[in-house]
């Protein structure tokens, strides 16, 4: 026998009986999958309610799951191209993008339809969008719904409104609110908490916010997961992440849901 390969094939077994050895000592940990938020609210906030939603998927997948928050959208698209993202809830234009050019499944929605209204003060005197043309209206940045769907309202580039863009929609109905600009673009839902704002005009429905799924997660831990967002209101941690959503439930959902949705997208910088 060739007393180097005996010698090598024994430096391997060595190597081996080490790596087993290692690998009882210190078990390897869990693997920990991100659950990325959409910025459509301040960092902080966006924790509050969405913390108990990772910590209820974390207990029934077994694996920790990271909230992600970024300070706006642009920073949102961006790591979202990069692929970065295990489990996303997002508006229905990126989920729509995601099924389309990354092969993400969706898991389960939001209740209801989502819109969004173009508001202003009760002093302004504003009865349709062309009285807002050269005037201020405050909105998240692109590619975020508001700024996006301002180009549908607004389509004539030599009739357009002044764009102050915001970090998050509460900026936007608060600065409006305190009539620092005319009006703002803010989802629907917010305007409840302003009193103080009217509605000049509101976009079409849509399908609600979506979760979704990176293929990397792979089909046997998309379907527990879909079956704990759903079985959500049965379970004690699950009802904690609902009332932190001010949500009763989660709505069954897929890809189907959110086709054509990416559109809106179509002539943004990078889609």
């Amino acid at each position: 026998m060739n007393p180097t390969r005996t010698l090598t094939r024994g430096c391997w077994m060595v190597v081996l009986c080490l790596l087993v050895q290692a690998g009882l000592a210190r078990p390897l940990a869990a693997a920990e999958l991100s659950l990325a938020i959409h910025p459509l609210l301040p960092a902080q906030r966006t924790i509050e309610i969405y913390q108990p939603l990772a910590d209820y998927l974390s207990a029934v997948s077994g694996q920790k799951v990271r909230l992600v928050t970024h300070a706006n959208f642009l920073a949102h698209w961006q790591a979202m191209k990069r692929d970065e993202y295990d489990l996303v809830l997002d508006g229905p234009h990126f989920t729509a993008y995601r099924i389309e050019k990354m092969g993400y499944t969706v898991l389960a929605k939001l209740p209801g339809l989502l819109s969004h209204s173009l508001v202003t003060n009760t002093e302004n005197m504003v009865l349709e969008p062309a009285e807002l043309i050269s005037r201020s209206i405050a909105t998240t940045a692109s590619p975020a719904l508001g700024a996006l769907y301002l180009n549908i309202i607004f389509p004539n580039p030599s009739r357009q409104p002044t764009i102050i863009e915001t970090t998050d929609v509460e900026q936007a109905a608060e600065l409006a609110e305190q009539g620092k600009v005319v009006a703002a673009l803010i989802p629907t839902p917010l305007l409840s908490r302003y009193p103080d704002l009217v509605t000049v005009f509101t976009t079409e429905q849509v399908v609600s916010l979506g979760i979704s799924a990176s293929p990397k997660l792979g089909a046997e831990l998309q379907n527990t997961l879909r079956k704990a967002l759903l079985d959500a209101p049965n379970n004690p941690a699950g009802r904690k992440a609902l009332e932190a959503m001010t949500a009763e439930e989660l709505e069954p959902a897929d890809n189907a849901s959110f086709q054509d949705m990416e559109r809106l997208l179509e002539g943004t910088w990078g889609y």
